[in-house]
């Protein structure tokens, strides 16, 4: 058991517990810290409090956060697309159908698996058991460039260019619809109120979400965009551009429920990824081709 201590000073007072701590870089990611405070191991003047308690001058904060668990995940011997790697960590262009990490029926066969035995288990051991190493995610049918981190100090580093928005992400996508123009969806993100398993634009509890979209080019019926995120919510692009009556072809979770192409899942493509080296301290970006199936749609939306 890790134990860590804060006392809130002036500047703090009214700031959320959670977000306090998530601007400790010395701590884990916002969602494992919110775990820690439910399961009553960071404690606000010696008593348990919730996530959303708001600091007051002067409050102690103490934090147990538990050692690394071994791992349970197994290592399995893929075919993985690296398209860079040192000591510190590494990109992979995931393939359409790829779960990013073990989950419910999904506990083998996912590309955390594939990393486990690349890497021979040097993995970054801040987001848990499960997660070794992932730092950002994307969706199982979304393709495309993501990072991945060797170690802690590595991991540390990236999440907090995360948080400050200063990792380039830009996706290639198709959408419904004949867009007019470029534009820009700034509206927070979380979970649906009526549906748990989705998520939604929600004024009320979601988190700040911001998507910039540009047109490449116009389709019949359709539009190909590149979408830049400078935040990073689970299912940002597609709640986003459905929520200006845009949605991704193929996505049948925010989109219309028979895809208008026999596609597995959203035609989305993480295109480019850039960031800063934690080690040396340059700027180093990546650029994935788009993937066959997605080269094929555009030829059929010319037609």
């Amino acid at each position: 058991m890790t134990a860590f201590s804060f006392r809130a000073e002036a500047k703090d007072a009214g700031v959320r517990l959670d977000k306090y701590l998530s601007e400790r870089p010395e701590l884990p990611s916002r969602s494992y810290l919110q775990r820690l405070i439910e399961e009553g191991q960071v404690l606000v003047d010696k008593k348990p409090v919730k996530s959303n308690y708001r600091l007051q001058e002067g409050n102690e904060i103490a934090i147990s956060v538990p050692e690394p668990k071994e791992l349970s995940v197994e290592a399995e011997q893929m075919d993985l697309n690296i398209v860079y790697e040192d000591d510190d960590l590494l990109v992979v262009n995931k393939p359409k159908g790829l779960v990013v990490h073990p989950a419910a029926g999904h506990e083998t066969h996912t590309l955390v698996n594939g990393l486990l035995y690349h890497c021979r288990g040097n993995l970054s051991g801040i987001n848990g058991v499960l997660r070794p190493g992932i730092v950002h995610r994307i969706d199982r049918d979304t393709t495309g460039l993501l990072l991945v981190c060797k170690n802690d100090f590595s991991h540390a580093a990236i999440a907090e260019q995360l948080k400050v928005h200063s990792i380039t992400r830009r996706y290639h996508a198709i959408v419904h619809g004949e867009l007019a123009c470029d534009g820009t969806v700034d509206a927070p993100i979380g979970r649906n109120p009526n549906d748990r398993m989705k998520m939604a634009v929600n004024y009320k509890n979601g988190k700040d979400a911001v998507t910039h979209y540009h047109i490449l080019e116009q389709l019949k019926k359709f539009t190909y965009v590149e979408c830049r995120l400078e935040t990073g919510r689970t299912h940002q692009i597609r709640v986003h551009m459905a929520s200006i009556r845009h949605p991704l072809l193929g996505d049948t979770v925010y989109g219309p429920a028979k895809p208008a192409f026999p596609i597995e899942g959203q035609a989305l493509h993480a295109k480019v990824l850039g960031f800063i080296h934690p080690r040396n301290g340059k700027y180093m970006e990546f650029e994935a081709p788009l993937p066959e199936y997605f080269q094929k749609l555009l030829v059929k939306l010319h037609i």
